[in-house]
Parts: structure tokens; sequence; C-alpha cells
């Protein structure tokens, strides 16, 4: 069996040992429908279910793995292992509780580590699965034959980002190549339009946090007021940015007030 060295190893067991060997030919992406940890992802498959997946990401990046690459595991439905001995390699990424948001940056980032490693690890080839059994990468709603009663998991949000963040970046960065670099901080954008975002945020950096939510409670808080900020200013034909660029703008100032609402 496989591990990821990049990975925490939290082994399931009897499962580690009992279940069949696959020969891994894709990697399909799930969210979890919760906010959890990897570590929490771990205790889930451990405690409450006979199913599992390979590995678990949490908002924070932190990447855990269950099951060896080479050992079925249980999220995949037909893709967990075929007659002919091949399966998928499954991640569960922590998600909100209607799973409508977006992978963090921490996330992605994660995402296209694991990706590359079993592109060289297990010769996965780098194109998105044409079919339920064609090689390559994929989320789990993209083939009916990888979900039961079928799924819309992945939400929207992220199945655009696999398809215009995570999987190029997988192929590039395979290749050699390196991201390019972030725009953000030349993007136009007026005094007005400014000032207008500073005093929302400002007023959501005085509202009161309850000491018992959890950092990634703060994250997703700030990341949708971000977003809300940045979208006031679409309205308004002086700034000049485009859908993207105010995305990476709420992105950047979400970082900012977790980082504040954190401490």
């Amino acid at each position: 069996m496989a591990w990821y060295p990049g990975a925490t190893r939290y082994e399931l067991q009897p499962e580690s040992d009992d279940q069949p060997a696959i020969r891994p030919t894709q990697l399909i992406v799930h969210s979890i429908i919760a906010p959890w940890t990897a570590r929490r992802t771990f205790e889930f498959w451990r405690d409450s279910t006979n199913l599992e997946s390979h590995f678990g990401l949490g908002y924070a990046g932190d990447l855990a793995q269950y099951i060896g690459t080479q050992t079925r595991a249980d999220a995949n439905y037909r893709a967990n292992l075929r007659p002919d001995g091949t399966g998928a390699v499954s991640v569960e990424t922590a998600s909100n509780t209607s799973g409508t948001d977006p992978w963090t940056a921490e996330q992605v980032e994660e995402l296209i580590k694991i990706g590359v490693w079993l592109h060289k690890e297990h010769g996965i080839p780098l194109r998105i699965c044409r079919t339920h059994d064609d090689p390559g990468f994929g989320y789990h709603r993209l083939h009916a034959e990888w979900a039961k009663d079928g799924t819309a998991c992945p939400g929207n949000a992220r199945v655009k980002q696999f398809n215009e963040v995570v999987f190029p970046g997988i192929v590039a960065r395979a290749n050699g190549q390196t991201t390019p670099p972030e725009e953000d901080d030349d993007m136009p954008i007026s005094d007005d339009d400014l000032k207008r975002i500073a005093r929302a945020v400002a007023s959501y950096q005085n509202t009161a946090v309850e000491p018992s939510r959890d950092v990634y409670q703060i994250q997703r808080d700030a990341s949708s007021f971000a977003k809300q900020a940045a979208e006031q200013t679409k309205g308004l034909s002086a700034t000049g940015l485009t859908e993207a660029q105010l995305d990476k703008l709420a992105d950047r100032v979400a970082d900012k007030l977790a980082a504040r609402l954190a401490n």
C-alpha cells in the first residue's frame, strides 16, 4: 500500500488490512458536508460508519490519510473496486453543512499536491475522467456510477474551482510549471469604493465574537462577509474590476479578517 508523505497518517483498522487491493487509476474529490478537521473526519470513519475515504482535508489545509492508496476505500460506489482490479482514490474535504462554500486556498493547494503525487506515484493520467471508468481526475457528482443514489457533491462553487483552478493546477505543476503570480495588488479600484469596503469591514470587526466559535467558523464568517462587501462594488462602474478580481479581493479581505478575529 502507498502512503502520501505530505499527509498525517491516521490508519483505519481493520479496514486498512482487511479490504482488497486496488490499482489506482482515478482521483475523486468530495465534500463531506461538515466543517471538520482531518482528525475529526478520521474519528467519524472510525466510530460512526463502515464507510471511509483515503484522505481527509480540513479548511486549514490539514491533510490526513486513513488507508493506503492501493487499498479499497468505500466513498465512490462503483468506482471503489472494479472487476478488473482498478479503483479510485477518494479525498473528503471539509465544507459547510449545505456543501455550497468554495474550497479555501489551503485546500486548493493540498488538492493540487495530492493530484501531482498520484500522477507520479500511480500514473494517473492528466485528464478529467471522460467516463465513469476512464482513468483520470474528477469530482463525486461527475458520473452517476460514483454515487449510489446520485449526489450534488461537491457544490457548484467547488466544481467551478475544480475545472478552473484545481485540475489546471495539477497539470501545470506535474509538468514543472509554476503558478503565475497573483494580480491582486494591481487591481484598479476607486478611493470611494475602498472607503465603502473599509467602513463595512470596520463595522464587522467591531462586532462581538463569541469565544465558543472556533477559528474555522470565524474564517467562514469572514469569507462570507468579505464577499458581500466586494459584491457591493459590482454595481459601481468606477471599480473597473472583473468578477474574478472581485472574488480575489474578497478572499484577501477574508484572510485579514480571519487573522484579526482569531486572535
